[in-house]
Order: C-alpha cells, then sequence, then structure tokens
C-alpha cells in the first residue's frame, strides 16, 4: 500500500520541484517583445534625430532666404546669396530620365527570365542581375567617364541631335557630361534593384492564373500581358518607386558625369547639377556660416522631396492594389 502511493505521489514532487514551462515561456516572451519593441522605437527615434539635426543646421538659411531658397536660381557662395531650384530640378528631373530608360529594359527582362526563359539560363541570369547591385557607384561613375561618355559625345548624341533635333531637348552643344549622360548612369545603376524585385513578384503569381488564360485560348504573350502584369501591378509599381528613390539619393556616379553646372538648360546635352551632388562637391570647402547652412539646407530639402515622393508612391500602390489579387498584397 505505501509503495503505491509512493509511486502515485512521484510524479507530484517531480513537478513540483521544477519551474512552469508556461511561467518560463512567458518570461522569455517578455524579453522577446521588449527587445522588439526597443528596436521598433529607434527607428523613429533615429529619424527625428536626423530631422532635428538637418533642420539645427539649416535654420539660418532658413531665416535668411526662407521657402525663396526653393524657387531661386542664384548661387553664389562669395555674396552670400543661395537658392536651390535647379538642384531640385536636376535630381528630378535626372531620376525621371532614369526611370522612362530602366523602367521598361527592366520590366522586358524579369518577364523573359520568368515567363520565356530555358531554366538552365534563369538562374545564372538573375544571378549576375544581383552582381550589378553590389558595384560600388564610383565604379560606374569611372566607367561612366573612361567608356559612356566617349561613346555618347562620339555616336549617340549627335544621331540624337540629328534626328530629334527639333526639340529642345535635344538641342544644343554636346558637351559629354550632361543632364542625359547623368540619367543613362542612374538608368543602369537602378536597374537591377527594379529587375530583381519584378522578377520575384511575377514569380508569385500563382500559375493557375497562367493556366485559366491559356486555357481560355490566349497565346503566352497574350497571357503575359492580360493575367500575370496586371496581377503583379501593385508589386511592379513597388520596384519602379524601388529604383526612383535609388536614384534620387544618388551622389557619386550622378556627381562624375552630370557636369555640375548650377543653372536649368532645356537641352539633355547640357550639364546640370543635383542635391546629392552640390553637397558632395561643397560641404568639404565651404567656410562661411551661411554657406553651411545653405548646404544643410539642402539636405533637408532633399529629405523632404524623397519623403514626398515615397509617400506618393505608398498611395500610388495602395490604389493601384485595391481589387487586385492576393498576390499583390503582400506589398
Amino acid at each position: 500500500m505505501t509503495t503505491a502511493l509512493s509511486e502515485r505521489e512521484a510524479p507530484e514532487r517531480i513537478g513540483g520541484e521544477s519551474p512552469p514551462p508556461l511561467e518560463r515561456a512567458s518570461y522569455g516572451d517578455k524579453v522577446f517583445r521588449g527587445l522588439l519593441t526597443l528596436a521598433a522605437l529607434a527607428v523613429p527615434i533615429l529619424l527625428g534625430l536626423l530631422v532635428y539635426e538637418l533642420w539645427d543646421g539649416s535654420r539660418l538659411a532658413i531665416a535668411e532666404f526662407g521657402l525663396d531658397f526653393v524657387t531661386s536660381s542664384r548661387w553664389d557662395p562669395v555674396a552670400e546669396k543661395f537658392g536651390a531650384f535647379p538642384l531640385i530640378f536636376g535630381t528630378l528631373f535626372s531620376s525621371i530620365i532614369a526611370l522612362v530608360i530602366a523602367v521598361p529594359l527592366s520590366l522586358g527582362v524579369a518577364i523573359y527570365l520568368t515567363e520565356f526563359a530555358p531554366k538552365s539560363t534563369r538562374q545564372p541570369v538573375a544571378f549576375l542581375i544581383g552582381l550589378l547591385a553590389a558595384i560600388p557607384s564610383v565604379v560606374y561613375g569611372l566607367w561612366g567617364i573612361f567608356v559612356l561618355i566617349p561613346i555618347l559625345r562620339a555616336s549617340v548624341f549627335p544621331f540624337l541631335r540629328d534626328v530629334f533635333g527639333f526639340l529642345p531637348l535635344f538641342q544644343g552643344a554636346i558637351y559629354g557630361p550632361s543632364m542625359l549622360s547623368a540619367g543613362i548612369i542612374l538608368a543602369i545603376m537602378i536597374m537591377p534593384y527594379v529587375m530583381s524585385v519584378s522578377r520575384e513578384v511575377l514569380l508569385a503569381v500563382p500559375d493557375t492564373q497562367r493556366e485559366a488564360s491559356l486555357a481560355l485560348g490566349a497565346t503566352r504573350w497574350e497571357a503575359v500581358i492580360t493575367t500575370v502584369v496586371p496581377y503583379a501591378r501593385s508589386g511592379i509599381v513597388g520596384a519602379v518607386i524601388l529604383g526612383l528613390g535609388r536614384a534620387l539619393g544618388e551622389t557619386m556616379a550622378v556627381t562624375m558625369l552630370i557636369g555640375n553646372r548650377h543653372e536649368i538648360a532645356a537641352s539633355l546635352f547640357a550639364p546640370g547639377y543635383t542635391m546629392a551632388a552640390a553637397i558632395a562637391n561643397e560641404f568639404s570647402e565651404a567656410v562661411g556660416d551661411m554657406h553651411l547652412s545653405a548646404l544643410a539646407y539642402v539636405a533637408f530639402l532633399l529629405f523632404v522631396v524623397t519623403v514626398l515622393v515615397n509617400a506618393g508612391a505608398r498611395l500610388l500602390i495602395w490604389r493601384v492594389a485595391r481589387g487586385s489579387g492576393a498576390g499583390s498584397k503582400a506589398i
């Protein structure tokens, strides 16, 4: 009798000697949740510090020029008169040129790799595309100076002027370093990002969508255009916005190819300037407080432009994604 009772009580004694597993799990969850909360709070805190530093550094220029800084075109460090409109124009215009060139090519390559390319070539080509994104921007800039600009100056730009010379965009003297050169190098730099993301989005489209379209009598190409691409349209828009964000903030390659002239010209062959290039070129040489504050004001405007572009892009993605398939809701 005693032996039987001891055997029945043994599990209770063993269970009472060790802490309940649920309490240990609850404690670990609390620690993990606390760490994640701190990590999440670090992002807005860092962002707030960044905005504060930009605002604090640019207060002198803001007090002196106000919003006229955005609309004025004069940039004279000697007279301490500054205006950033050509910089804003150059940043946006060069990024638009890059998107016009890069998006059709990137989307075409992504469609080919996912829908038409043999399986033996898909992974090697995708791997090479990924390698393009790892090349430093200064290497792109050097390649642009020694390879791209001589080709553009000798053959491409004269051809464009001869064929499209009736348009103001393709008139004027050919220098080499120009707005179009910067746009082309930006297009080359953002293509890997747009191609990679678009490819992943297209791969996420269910095969049932393709099969249903083919079953209704569509050709392979018609199935891609009418079914696959519309199903993934919000993800493709997200890929384009990712490329735009990369183009807006690019510094070294653009600085080396755009010509760095603080003016607005109608011709794509004329040199230009961007906000990032101005900061990179002049920050180390700025000696006056007003000059430094003007460059900080430019950096603050670049931050504002980037935030506005990305906010507009998120709104566009949301509007495009409404009523779309489940594969687009992940973006």
